[in-house]
């Protein structure tokens, strides 16, 4: 898998105002300053009523409280991540936040962070920090590798995978620990031979015997994942932990996927009409919950926001399940939708959706048209900023060649 995979770009933010919904708007622009310079990003863009919507239920109930912005296109890098870090007590100098060497979360596949905060009566101000990283093992050291179908099973280490190891927990934290899930489909393999959630068993070995055992539950399945538990309290600079997995056997497994596999496209040609379809594919997940498929249905929540200047056209909305058209009815149990005003305000579109379990493939269909005038505005937009830039640029040239000329001119005398 290539490293340029699976890296989506975008930031999005989320707030709940508990203020009159006179002065919400006001307030997020406020919100959208402070964190753009606290995290040196591009938040700010979203202070304009075009760049927002106001979803009513589409996640959660609220009463015209709640807000919602993305950016698509933002990066994330250093910049973003260094004070992010500053928030933390110890920052990245102790701790498990140690181990994020720069280079290493980098040139992984997938990298997120997320900052949340809420009020609460009691505890005051709450903020929780959450760092996401996907990253691929290094296996320049000669570690024996597993092949199973042509997929390789490497064996990781702290060490080879952020290039540090663990030395002890942040000072100021209250608890600091390590958490290994063993996911579902190994968890089965071990159970079926005999082993009893041992961190040493016919299939792997884990560097570092666990403090703690944590069995999972789900109510979809018999049998869950575990969780091997290390404090960090318990490692040090001259005993640090330097976890890892040993594979002894090769193995193959799956994650439990979600009941759906959900895409979104464009239909149509050309850029001024066309259609936005949504695509939902089964996972076959409903073979594993019980009840019948006459009684078994699965929800989901549509949240769609589009730009002033797509105009959809809502009445044109069309649904297809298994190939064979249904009504609205039949499908969508509730739906909210906010149009768009030019220039002002993008819109929304919220669906509550109920599909049987034995549903293989769904898709939905909706016009939209795209205001002409924009194509025209941005283009002498455009025409005036080159103008400009020419001017700009001319005139320094100018001024630079007049600089050399009265300098030959000088020395000349």
């Amino acid at each position: 898998m290539s490293t340029n995979n699976a890296k989506p770009p975008g930031v999005e933010l989320w707030a709940v105002f508990d203020l009159p919904l006179s002065e919400i708007d006001a307030t997020w622009k406020n919100l959208t300053h402070t964190l753009s310079g606290l995290f040196c990003a591009s938040i700010n863009f979203l202070e304009s009523s075009t760049a927002f919507s106001a979803p009513r239920w589409g996640f959660k109930l609220n009463e015209g409280n709640l807000r919602y912005g993305a950016l698509p296109r933002e990066a994330v890098c250093t910049e973003n991540l260094t004070p992010w870090l500053k928030l933390l007590p110890c920052r990245d100098k102790a701790g498990i936040a140690s181990l994020l060497y720069r280079p290493s979360i980098y040139k992984g596949y997938y990298h997120s962070q997320k900052l949340k905060l809420r009020s609460s009566q009691s505890l005051g101000i709450i903020l929780d920090q959450t760092l996401t990283v996907v990253l691929q093992p290094n296996n320049v050291h000669g570690e024996q590798l597993h092949s199973n179908h042509g997929q390789l099973q490497p064996n990781w280490s702290m060490r080879h995978l952020f290039n540090r190891k663990l030395s002890g927990k942040c000072l100021v934290s209250k608890s600091s620990r390590v958490f290994i899930e063993v996911d579902k489909g190994i968890a089965d393999e071990v159970n079926i031979s005999g082993s009893v959630h041992s961190w040493s068993n016919e299939f792997f070995v884990l560097s570092n015997s666990p403090d703690k055992l944590i069995k999972g539950q789900n109510h979809l399945e018999m049998q869950s994942s575990f969780l091997y538990v290390y404090d960090a309290s318990n490692y040090s600079e001259e005993q640090p932990l330097d976890l890892g997995i040993t594979w002894k056997l090769p193995l193959i497994w799956t994650c439990t996927p979600s009941p759906f596999h959900a895409s979104r496209f464009l239909m149509g040609s050309g850029n001024e009409r066309g259609s936005i379809a949504l695509s939902f594919m089964s996972t076959n997940l409903h073979k594993k919950i019980s009840g019948s498929a006459n009684d078994c249905s699965i929800k989901a929540v549509i949240f769609q926001v589009v730009p002033w200047y797509v105009k959809v056209y809502y009445h044109s909305l069309e649904i297809f399940i298994d190939g064979s058209r249904k009504t609205v009815s039949e499908v969508v149990d509730k739906i909210h939708v906010i149009p768009s005003e030019d220039k002002l305000l993008p819109g929304t579109l919220e669906m509550l959706l109920r599909f049987p379990c034995s549903m293989q493939s769904g898709t939905l269909t909706l016009d939209f048209d795209k205001v002409c005038s924009v194509a025209s505005y941005l283009n002498v937009h455009h025409w005036v900023e080159f103008h400009i830039f020419l001017t700009l640029c001319f005139g320094l040239s100018l001024h630079l060649l007049f600089a050399h000329w009265a300098e030959l001119v000088r020395w000349s005398r």
